[in-house]
């Protein structure tokens, strides 16, 4: 319809006078205007007009479908890859926040579930003051846990796995209420001030010196033997850890060291760890952070909703954190583990061979004796007993990390109704979704058929 308008608009100028053409040629749209001279005929112009009209027609139908170098023959107007695509992208950012749901999940059931086999070899290792095997290597541990398996059976290693959940919720209950009765905050930020700052640590402070009874408990029922001691109940660390709390000085069993010198110590380590995990975990998050905006502006990826990858993001920071504390206080939590199970009478797994137990039996004074005659009897490498557990854990939980984010990207591939990448590419789809209509046109179409293209679109709408 709008050729014929075009049309009798030509037909029209072709019949008026030549010094009018001005005027003709001010009403006419841009694409139609051809340079004419001042002394051509009626017929020349009516001809150059026609043909210019039949050219426009062809240059509209052939543009429809732009050929590329790599055989892509996609329609530029209605193509059902790229409606489907632009019309579904609130159920994928729906898909992605499931998908980090997913991935939070799986981090967390790691952390507190999966790596309890490794702390409870870990922990036996650092316990036991009189090994020969100091278990530094990975490798040498795989014996003994056979063994043990094949003596106590399959549930040897998750001891005192409720304990260890009970004490790591008794610690958020004790940090949420000391929050809610003195308005310290719980958490920090980097936008947090200086007093808060201080009020948090204090609240820090406090909640692990209460709990550091309770965790002694725990640590008894996760080293002992099953094959040599009764079964705690479920509540027993409540009742262990309450005696230690209650008989402040003067404990009720030999050589056990009262609260006063575990909670100094404790108090001590376990600030100190928070902290530099607290800095560790800020810093990685930062670099990581910042080489994915690098990556996203180099390639020219802005559409796309990165929530899954800052979260991924964070669950590595948060493990080089952890990995990059517990390596460097590793000596530090061994001599502190050693004071705490003094004097409780617990007889533990002899790891050396994964057949025989053992008895705990220590006389150290407190904290800094327990040092000087680790370091005088077993050397420096004592400090480290069990870093071999320890390695397997973390080896584990890169593992467990690295499958389910390649089993999230799986689905995330399958279920996401995003087009192919060379689809993505070629069309440039990444730049938003409000500039669908901008489609990249190949670079074998001139600047005139671009134009030719805009009008024809305008007058067919």
């Amino acid at each position: 319809m709008a050729g014929i308008n075009n049309y009798s608009t030509l037909m029209y100028a072709a019949n008026r006078e030549p010094y009018e053409e001005s005027e003709v040629r001010g009403n006419l749209p841009p694409t139609l205007i051809k340079p004419t001279h001042f002394g051509r005929s009626i017929d020349d112009r009516e001809k150059a007009y026609v043909e210019t009209i039949n050219a426009d027609q062809d240059a509209i139908t052939k543009i429809k479908y732009v050929n590329s170098d790599r055989d892509l023959s996609l329609p530029l107007e209605k193509h059902k890859v790229l409606d489907k695509f632009f019309d579904s992208q609130e159920d994928d950012i729906s898909l992605r926040k499931y998908l980090v749901f997913g991935v939070q999940w799986v981090s967390l059931v790691t952390e507190n579930l999966l790596s309890h086999p490794f702390i409870v070899l870990r922990r036996q290792c650092q316990v036991y003051n009189a090994s020969q095997s100091y278990h530094l290597q990975p490798l040498t541990l795989l014996p003994s846990i056979v063994h043990l398996h094949r003596r106590q059976g399959m549930t040897t290693l998750w001891k005192g796995l409720g304990s260890c959940l009970l004490i790591r919720g008794m610690s958020l209950a004790v940090d949420d209420a000391i929050s809610k009765f003195t308005a310290w905050p719980k958490e920090v930020d980097s936008r947090t001030s200086l007093k808060s700052f201080l009020q948090h640590i204090l609240l820090k402070c406090i909640s692990i010196g209460l709990v550091v009874p309770f965790y002694a408990a725990s640590l008894v029922e996760t080293v002992q033997s099953d094959i040599a001691s009764e079964k705690p109940g479920l509540f027993d660390v409540f009742r262990e850890g309450s005696l230690r709390l209650f008989y402040w000085s003067s404990p009720q069993k030999g050589r056990m060291l009262p609260a006063w010198a575990l909670i100094g110590p404790s108090v001590s380590l376990g600030i100190t760890k928070y902290l530099f995990n607290l800095v560790i975990r800020g810093v990685s998050s930062r670099i990581m952070r910042r080489r994915l905006s690098q990556m996203q502006d180099k390639c020219g990826n802005k559409f796309r909703d990165d929530a899954l990858e800052h979260q991924n993001a964070e669950i590595y920071a948060n493990l080089i954190a952890m990995l990059t504390t517990e390596v460097i206080f590793f000596p530090f939590e061994t001599i502190l583990h050693r004071i705490q199970l003094q004097g409780t009478r617990t007889i533990i797994d002899n790891l050396d061979n994964g057949y025989a137990v053992v008895p705990i039996l220590t006389n150290y004074q407190g904290a800094i004796d327990c040092y000087r005659t680790t370091i005088i009897s077993e050397g420096f490498a004592g400090l480290y007993k069990g870093f071999g557990a320890m390695v397997l854990q973390f080896a584990a939980h890169v593992a467990v990390i690295k499958l389910a984010k390649w089993i999230v990207g799986q689905i995330q591939e399958v279920i996401s109704n995003r087009p192919p990448a060379r689809i993505v590419q070629y069309y440039n789809l990444d730049r938003g979704s409000g500039n669908s209509n901008a489609t990249t046109i190949s670079p074998s179409i001139s600047s005139t058929e671009i134009d030719v293209h805009s009008a024809g679109q305008n007058s067919l709408d």
